[in-house]
């Protein structure tokens, strides 16, 4: 079942690559949608793809060496046509 799922992350996620891996990850799964720092030191993504790939996505990055997510709010979103997966600021 394809799912667009909105993130919210905090904890040590700015300054640490999570952008970065978020989108080596999510063009690897084949997800669309977006993640960029927000100026609260949080950051945000959207994810759209098979459900179980998303949350492979989500696992992956909590895996990740220096990226401490200690917060996750999360909410179901409308399905978008994206193209590809796009790193923003």
């Amino acid at each position: 079942m394809v799912v667009r799922k909105h993130f919210y992350f905090s904890g040590r996620v700015q300054g640490v690559g999570f952008r970065f891996q978020a989108c080596m990850l999510a063009r690897s799964l084949n997800l669309t949608g977006y993640v960029q720092n927000l100026w609260d030191g949080r950051v945000e993504m959207e994810a759209q793809g098979e459900e179980t790939l998303v949350w492979d996505l989500v696992s992956a990055l909590h895996r990740q060496p220096y990226i401490s997510i200690e917060d996750m709010d999360v909410e179901d979103r409308s399905l978008k046509q994206d193209k590809g997966f796009q790193m923003a600021n």
